[in-house]
């Protein structure tokens, strides 16, 4: 179904002026391979980097070591702070952006043909189709980190027993990848260009209108149009939409070690135990929990 907007009569507030986007980092001088079944690659993106849209024929866990990046798929984006990753299956396009200067840490997994998953039986596989966010344990950090993510070609090849070395590090992050709890926190994004609009408007400033008269009214729609169209593109309604990207900002804004009660006031509620409620209400965790205080 084709969004009827009207001409809006003011425009949405423009976006500040960004750098050029760059090109994929490199990706094919670490591709993975069933000998090298797992390899990392850790680089550091200042803010507002913005890689264009690629993809790979490898899965990809990418993992912001500090700082938080957004990762953007033709139908949704993913905020990835430090207590998170996001599994990318093979052949997704997607798009990286810097919201906090970041050192990502990008895990490139080699699938075989007809496999998909981190070396998981079939009837599992199902779930590793699609992105998903997953919370990220100390131990499968730590193993991230210690594998060799030197590109190839950037130095001597590794000798036996580094080989044999990473061969153990790769099946205990596979293992500890299988046991990562997933969380909901992707936003779904609409394939109708003036909705997309609207939704890139409510991601870059959520707090702006508490209600959906207020951004219909933004972009000259009635609020009885948007409404319909976020049923019918989305499944969803406005309010637990919003209530996804409100999620996703809080958990960037918890990275930076901004207390609860700042967080609260940040995204527009009145007190910290409204935001609590709707945390719970929406992930059925405590935000201490969901936030990774």
């Amino acid at each position: 179904m084709k969004a009827n907007f009207p001409h809006p009569p003011h425009p949405l507030h423009l976006p500040p002026i960004l750098p050029a986007p760059i090109g994929p980092l490199t990706p094919h001088l670490y591709m993975p391979d069933a000998r090298r079944p797992v390899r990392a690659k850790l680089q550091q993106l200042g803010t507002d980097t913005r890689v264009v849209p690629h993809r790979h024929p490898w899965a990809q866990l990418a993992v912001s070591a500090t700082g938080v990046v957004r990762l953007t798929v033709a139908h949704g984006t993913y905020i990835v702070p430090p207590s998170r990753a996001l599994w990318i299956p093979p052949g997704v396009e997607h798009a990286v952006t810097v919201l906090e200067t970041a050192d990502l840490l990008t895990l490139y997994l080699h699938q075989p043909r007809g496999r998909c998953g981190p070396q998981v039986a079939g009837p599992l596989q199902a779930a590793w189709q699609q992105c998903r966010v997953l919370e990220v344990s100390d131990l499968l950090r730590a193993l991230a980190l210690e594998l060799d993510a030197t590109a190839d070609g950037a130095g001597p090849p590794l000798g036996a027993d580094a080989l044999r070395r990473e061969a153990r590090l790769c099946a205990l992050v596979l293992d500890e990848l299988r046991r990562a709890r997933p969380v909901p926190l992707g936003v779904d994004l609409p394939a109708d260009k003036r909705l997309r609009a609207l939704c890139e408007a409510v991601l870059a400033e959520p707090a702006r209108h508490a209600t959906l008269d207020g951004w219909a009214r933004d972009c000259g729609a009635s609020p009885r149009t948007v409404a319909r169209l976020f049923r019918s593109e989305l499944g969803t309604s406005f309010v637990q939409w919003r209530q996804q990207v409100l999620l996703a900002r809080a958990v960037a804004l918890a990275a930076r070690k901004m207390p609860m009660a700042a967080i609260a006031a940040e995204l527009g509620y009145a007190s910290p135990s409204a935001f609590s409620a709707m945390v719970r209400r929406s992930v059925g965790a405590t935000p201490s929990r969901f936030l990774g205080f």
